[in-house]
């Protein structure tokens, strides 16, 4: 009998092996059939009234819309600061410098491809636009730019929309408005050029 033990026991994993009992075999449940498992028969079911997505809420319509009262936001509702200037600088270079190049002329490889060029962000107009503009323009698309929603997340459109004004600024910053350090650095620096 104890020769046989193992000769059993090898059996009896063999049968038990064969009875598969995975999350496989379980009833499905199609969207939009019917389904006699749920009274209404349905087997897509209805949301909850005021559910939302964990982290999904997104209620501060400046962050997330770029409009407050169906208004556009005039600057960019979060602190300005070298990281944040950083942020939209490396985000502008992945996203936005294809079409309008590094410095925002509206020169980027893909017009140099052939493809429609498209403004310069440098242009008197784009330049008195509110910061909610840009943000929109990123969020939903403009023209041949499609909407960047899903690869950019808010706060990064934002951080590009202060790249985007400092891009500005430094295109067309008059002399005057620089303090004498700033004056004293740049003449220095041209004369070494």
């Amino acid at each position: 009998m104890n020769r046989l033990v193992p000769y059993i026991v090898v059996v009896l994993l063999v049968a038990v092996s064969a009875c598969r009992q995975d999350m496989h075999d379980q009833d499905k449940y199609e969207a939009l059939e019917k389904n006699e498992f749920f009274d209404d028969q349905r087997a897509s079911r209805p949301r909850l009234p005021g559910t939302v997505a964990r982290g999904h809420l997104q209620a501060d319509d400046a962050l997330y819309r770029g409009e407050v009262d169906g208004a556009l936001v005039a600057q960019v509702p979060l602190a300005i600061d070298r990281a944040l200037l950083a942020r939209g600088r490396e985000r502008f270079d992945i996203y936005c410098s294809p079409c309008h190049d590094r410095v925002g002329t509206g020169n980027g490889m893909i017009v140099q491809r052939g493809y429609k060029q498209p403004a310069s962000l440098h242009d008197p107009r784009l330049r008195a636009l509110p910061d909610g503009y840009f943000f929109q323009a990123i969020t939903n698309g403009f023209g041949v730019m499609p909407s960047y929603a899903g690869q950019v997340p808010a706060r990064d459109r934002w951080a590009i929309v202060a790249y985007i004004r400092a891009l500005q600024l430094s295109q067309s910053a008059a002399l005057a408005e620089l303090d004498a350090a700033d004056v004293d650095r740049l003449q220095r620096a041209g004369e070494t050029q």
